[in-house]
């Protein structure tokens, strides 16, 4: 395994992963996929390991493109009436 991801890396997932929460038509998915993303960081957060931190970022990294595919899917699959919390 080679050294834990520096902090820049770190944020530009976090990022991606609140940019790839956006796309979610869906109000309760968005929101749910937000609080995942903030409580899965804050979570690793304390990782001092170089292992574990990249192992985790590893993981994270594979999560992205999961969820990417995920909101994808969603869009095409969009409810045509809108949620009481987006009105």
């Amino acid at each position: 395994m080679g050294s834990a991801p520096t902090r820049t890396q770190v944020l530009s997932l976090f990022r991606s992963f609140l940019r790839t929460a956006r796309q979610f038509t869906d109000y309760n998915i968005r929101e749910y996929a937000n609080r995942r993303v903030v409580d899965a960081f804050r979570h690793n957060r304390r990782l001092s390991d170089p292992v574990e931190a990249d192992a985790a970022f590893a993981d994270g990294k594979s999560q992205l493109v999961v969820a990417q595919r995920q909101a994808v899917v969603y869009s095409h699959y969009f409810p045509s009436v809108k949620s009481v919390m987006e009105i």
